[in-house]
């Protein structure tokens, strides 16, 4: 693992050199897993991503980079070996989704690109299982792998400048879901009524790095009765 200086209050720490969706999460998680656990005086967050983990400090912490990078190879070192997965993980996150107008802003789009009709793209990208690589861009987005590569399809040439909260998108080989207002340049397939973000909630966001998330198609009626 390498670990260098990511400005004047943070380290990152390069856990594996290539992404792979499922062994390359599973060990970035047990490293930030590794780190909490080792509670390193200094240390305020760990923001674990694709392949690294952003170890955030506090600005006022006296320790050198080299006395901090020994700190964690230390703490790292004792990193238990990978675990077969058993299949008693937690159950996958359910998430309402509705793909009717007007929340599906680009499902033709996506449909005409990946040759299938709009009803065999709901079908499909509901049925998958999902997990959250990471949560960034805007508080409490995640990036989900584990799209039918069947349904990837290409960013839009012109980003819009507000995609409403909820909005759940396909961007590439990925889906996401926008929590709250913002510019953004994914394809829009539906919506749901969820508060991915709430800061009165503890914790704020509704999902976290590991997470296994699974879509399930309601109606307009019945999002309506939720946001309700």
């Amino acid at each position: 693992m390498q670990i260098e200086p990511l400005g004047d209050s943070a380290l990152l720490v390069r856990v594996v050199d290539d992404f792979d969706a499922d062994q390359s999460l599973d060990a970035v998680l047990r490293a930030t897993r590794q780190l909490e656990s080792a509670a390193i005086p200094g240390i305020v967050e760990l923001v674990p991503a694709y392949t690294t983990i952003g170890i955030f400090l506090e600005p006022a912490q006296s320790d050198s980079f080299a006395a901090l990078k020994t700190k964690i190879e230390r703490a790292l070192k004792q990193l238990e070996p990978a675990r077969p997965r058993t299949g008693d993980e937690e159950p996958p996150i359910e998430v309402p989704v509705c793909y009717e107008p007007p929340f599906a802003l680009d499902l033709d789009e996506v449909a005409a690109h990946t040759g299938l009709s709009p009803e065999e793209v709901v079908r499909r990208h509901a049925a998958a299982v999902y997990r959250v690589n990471c949560v960034g861009f805007t508080p409490g987005f995640p990036y989900l792998s584990g799209l039918p590569v069947e349904l990837a399809t290409p960013r839009r040439a012109s980003p819009r400048k507000e995609i409403p909260a909820g909005a759940v998108a396909i961007g590439g080989t990925q889906t996401g879901i926008y929590p709250r207002k913002s510019p953004g340049g994914w394809n829009i397939i539906g919506r749901t009524p969820l508060q991915l973000f709430d800061v009165e909630r503890d914790p704020a966001a509704l999902f976290r790095a590991g997470d296994r998330v699974r879509f399930r198609k309601v109606s307009a009626a019945e999002f309506d009765r939720i946001v309700a």
